[in-house]
């Protein structure tokens, strides 16, 4: 799968230093992101994301390329629940140019590691478009399970869309990584 030692993104908290490349970048890739996901386009949808990350029930992460820095995409945590329940949804997308080379496999895979070891997480589920077939080929790499169907599940672009349920446990990351280790 992925070799830590040779990774090509890097991760990040969102920051404030962050907004003007991260406008432009999802200005530029309305076409990609639509009907999948409605990412901020202007300072106003910035500030409301950065608002919304600083609560600790939300975690956002910058994935920009390692050898020039550009943003390659964004990762969001979404409604950590502690308790029983242990889990978090998974929000994720790549930026325009920045598709079909796997680096959104090595920014889950980081990610994902940080959620299982150091927010010590134990589950972690990713809501799809059924028709966002590059979306569930990335969660599938990773080793996530389709859990399931949730019909008009959520109001992205000015309608109600069907969405997939797939997840992942801690126990199932760690397996992966596990027989990836083997394979190399």
């Amino acid at each position: 799968m992925i070799d830590e030692n040779i990774s090509r993104v890097s991760v990040a908290p969102a920051s404030e230093a962050d907004a003007e490349e991260l406008i432009r970048a999802n200005l530029c890739s309305q076409s990609l992101h639509l009907p999948w996901v409605k990412s901020f386009t202007d300072h106003q949808g910035f500030d409301a994301w950065m608002q919304r990350l600083a609560s600790p029930t939300h975690l956002g992460f910058v994935v920009r390329e390692q050898n020039d820095n550009s943003i390659v995409g964004i990762v969001n945590l979404n409604e950590i629940v502690r308790g029983a329940f242990h889990n978090a949804y998974l929000g994720y997308y790549a930026m325009a140019g920045k598709t079909g080379r796997g680096l959104m496999t090595e920014a889950l895979f980081a990610v994902l590691s940080i959620v299982f070891t150091e927010i010590k997480l134990h589950r972690v589920e990713a809501n799809v478009q059924p028709e966002n077939h590059p979306s569930i080929a990335l969660v599938q790499r990773i080793g996530f399970r389709l859990e399931g169907f949730s019909p008009r599940y959520l109001f992205i672009d000015g309608a109600w869309r069907d969405h997939q349920r797939w997840a992942i446990t801690a126990e199932e990351f760690s397996s992966q990584i596990s027989r990836d280790n083997m394979i190399r």
